[in-house]
């Protein structure tokens, strides 16, 4: 049974090369909690697999009834964020506050 709220944190990479380690590790955090926080402050580098993990957690929690917030951003994570216009897809209220006008 899912408790009310928990904080999960990923360190290292979120790249292809651990795709496969972190899936498990994340699906079962958002299991476990109604409302889980996934602190991304530790990540070093985010590939397109790590940014699909994170787009598979958003729709797992969706499809639960779960709530998932991404919190403390890593420069990596920022970065990609930017790149691919991701902060809106996430509901990251501050990303999307910190974008240029013309941006959004």
């Amino acid at each position: 049974m899912a408790t009310e709220s928990h904080t999960f944190a990923i360190d290292g990479e979120m790249t292809i090369y651990r795709a496969a380690e972190l899936k498990p590790l994340l699906l079962g955090a958002l299991d476990a909690a109604q409302a889980l926080e996934l602190s991304l402050a530790g990540v070093t580098e985010l590939d397109t697999a790590g940014l699909q993990l994170l787009i598979l957690a958003k729709e797992a929690a969706l499809a639960g009834g779960r709530s998932l917030r991404l919190v403390d951003h890593s420069a990596a994570v920022l970065e990609v964020f930017e790149l691919l216009g991701m902060s809106a897809y996430f509901g990251d209220a501050v990303l999307v506050a910190a974008a240029p006008e013309a941006a959004r």
